[in-house]
């Protein structure tokens, strides 16, 4: 047989396959799970685009609407993504700022998952005639993940994207 087994990581997860999850709407870090990465052994990106991310402005209450991409270059673990679904839901009625957003979803990813390198970047739509796009990163201390996340900051908006989801 094929694939991952049972003890190469799957004993502790808890919400995928459980067909009574629960859906919270505010601010959860403690859904977020991990696995383990049966590929450690090389550098390789994951990435995510989460389309559907919601959040509210914490003065006005209203609601605030983003694609939210979120790469990493694993360690030891990696985040299961029905978790990280479940946790970027968590955000519904949760208020903070855009720029507080996305640093705390890569500090919560961090704490988690020990990653080699890690970006999250937040499109958010227009509200007021303006759109703000966040961008973080963080690598590694002491490894050539630490440069890199320095190179990718400092050259982040060199060439910036056509937008075309708006």
């Amino acid at each position: 047989m094929s694939g991952r087994k049972k003890e190469e990581g799957l004993t502790d997860l808890t919400l995928l396959g459980n067909q009574n999850t629960q859906y919270k709407s505010d601010y959860a870090p403690e859904v977020l799970e991990s696995v383990d990465n049966l590929h450690s052994d090389r550098d390789y990106f994951v990435k995510f685009n989460c389309p559907e991310f919601t959040s509210l402005c914490p003065i006005t209450g209203q609601p605030d609407f983003a694609t939210m991409y979120i790469s990493y270059i694993p360690n030891k673990k990696i985040v299961e993504s029905k978790s990280l679904k479940l946790y970027l839901f968590s955000f519904r009625d949760h208020g903070d700022f855009h720029e507080d957003c996305v640093n705390i979803i890569m500090n919560d990813l961090i704490k988690l998952l020990d990653p080699r390198y890690i970006e999250v970047w937040g499109k958010f739509t227009p509200r007021g005639g303006i759109s703000i796009d966040p961008w973080c990163n963080y690598g590694k201390s002491g490894t050539k993940f630490e440069e890199m996340a320095a190179h990718r900051l400092m050259n982040h908006d060199m060439y910036p994207e056509k937008v075309d989801n708006r």
